[in-house]
């Protein structure tokens, strides 16, 4: 039988107890597994601060490894009962935090953070939590052992801070390292280039390298352990009467993800759809001895009586709008803007085009930048330039909400009681999801009305 993939995040390692449920979860398989753990909560934060912090003043090195010293410690001390692990484990902790302060006193001398440097520097939270894990489980008697993706090793095409597996020149390295019947415990979050440099695997990107080690071993699941319990039909702290939503399709859990679903990392589901390799979501809180999934995503399509399985929302988007009669008739305008804005590292989330406007959906982070490239392009079909303020996108998500007819009607006749005006609509572009963009006032009061007109 395939070996399972389970990943746990940094939502499970808030408090001290934590690592004692993680520990729980792990022995309840009672089978040879792959573990994949992200950073303890709130260490790549610290991570990031540090490295803008040392450039000017090395004193914070000591400062971010007295932290880290001190945070492992303590974990040590909670979950070993043999002195000698715990010295051992914490003998093998300095050394770690050795390497990352070489790094970091580097940052120092240079006065800069080559983006090689970043990478390997943010991996540390995660490589601290694999080392640590490992120890607590060989400590207690279980066959496990640590395994780090440069020594796979689990290949990536090599671009730094939002890396891509490279799955068939990863696989059979990943398989052959992971042979063994035994538990390995892997860091998330990156893998390495061809020529061995550490590469990112995108922010929050531990779910997705999870997801890209089952699909190189072709595991039989991948177990995702959270602190909630699995996809709901909208947030439980807008919505009290939401409910969990026990089966998605792979492209219902992609659109949930990318528009504001903190359940996976929008990238999870690009491993194991093309291998049907499923998800399932675990609540570690409600955990009771029994490995059961809270919600699976699989390749099934099922559509529902209501359609709609949830309504998400997203903050971070901003419109530039490009306006111009010739916009849509003149050929290149749309070509220049995205290669000037690609150079510059901006990621456009989606495009929406008329005759007369071009619309460009952005992170808010990114708005203004982005409208100081295009004006500098001074586009002879572009008359106006404006960029919106920040506004919240919902997405209603379900499989077959472009087939029924009245699932648009109704929703946005709900919005209209709620005298809630809508600013652009998307849909179409998604065989599952329509999405559209309000104020942020009228964020809450728009998912409450989608949520009472289909679900209550």
């Amino acid at each position: 039988m395939n070996k399972i993939v389970a990943k746990f995040g940094g939502s499970n390692l808030k408090k001290k107890e934590d690592i004692q449920k993680l520990v729980r979860v792990i022995k309840a398989y009672d089978k040879p597994m792959v573990i994949v753990v992200s950073a303890f909560y709130g260490i790549t934060n610290h991570l990031i601060k540090s490295m803008v912090e040392v450039k000017k003043d090395e004193s914070h090195i000591e400062t971010l490894v007295h932290f880290l010293r001190q945070l492992k410690a303590e974990a040590i001390e909670e979950n070993f009962e043999s002195k000698e692990w715990q010295d051992k484990t914490m003998k093998a902790v300095e050394s770690r935090i050795r390497e990352l302060s070489r790094y970091l006193t580097g940052i120092h001398y240079i006065g800069d953070v080559p983006e090689f440097v970043e990478d390997v520097i943010l991996s540390y939270g995660e490589r601290l939590s694999s080392l640590v894990l490992a120890a607590i489980l060989q400590s207690q008697g279980i066959d496990a052992e640590e395994a780090l993706p440069e020594d796979m090793p689990l290949l990536t095409d090599g671009e730094f801070g939002n890396a891509t597996v490279d799955y068939d020149k990863a696989a059979p390295h990943v398989q052959e390292r992971l042979k063994e019947n035994k538990i390995y415990v892997v860091p998330g979050f990156y893998g390495v280039s061809e020529n061995g440099k550490v590469t990112l695997l995108g922010r929050g990107g531990s779910d997705y390298s999870a997801a890209a080690i089952a699909r190189c071993l072709g595991a039989e699941s991948l177990d995702v352990w959270k602190d909630v319990d699995g996809f709901m039909s909208a947030n439980p702290k807008l919505v009290p009467s939401a409910k969990r939503v026990t089966q998605l399709s792979y492209a219902e859990a992609a659109e949930l993800s990318y528009f504001g679903a903190s359940i996976l990392h929008p990238r999870t589901v690009e491993p194991l759809k093309e291998v049907g390799i499923p998800i399932h979501i675990g609540n570690i809180d409600a955990f009771d001895g029994i490995i059961e999934p809270r919600t699976v995503v699989q390749a099934t399509e099922t559509v529902t009586e209501q359609i709609i399985k949830s309504v998400t929302y997203s903050d971070d988007f901003c419109i530039l709008k490009l306006r111009g009669a010739g916009v849509g008739l003149k050929k290149g305008v749309l070509a220049k803007i995205t290669v000037a804005l690609d150079r510059a590292g901006i990621n456009i989330k989606s495009v929406i085009t008329s005759q007369v406007v071009i619309n460009l959906l952005l992170s808010a982070k990114d708005i203004k930048k982005a409208f100081d490239i295009v004006e500098k392009l001074e586009l002879s079909a572009v008359t106006e330039l404006t960029a919106t303020e920040q506004l919240s996108t919902i997405a209603v998500v379900g499989e077959g909400i472009l087939d029924q007819p009245g699932v648009a009607g109704r929703m946005f006749m709900a919005l209209a009681q709620k005298e809630i005006n809508v600013r652009m609509i998307v849909s179409g572009a998604s065989v599952v999801a329509s999405y559209f963009m309000v104020a942020n006032t009228d964020r809450d009061a728009a998912i409450e009305a989608i949520h009472q007109e289909f679900f209550d």
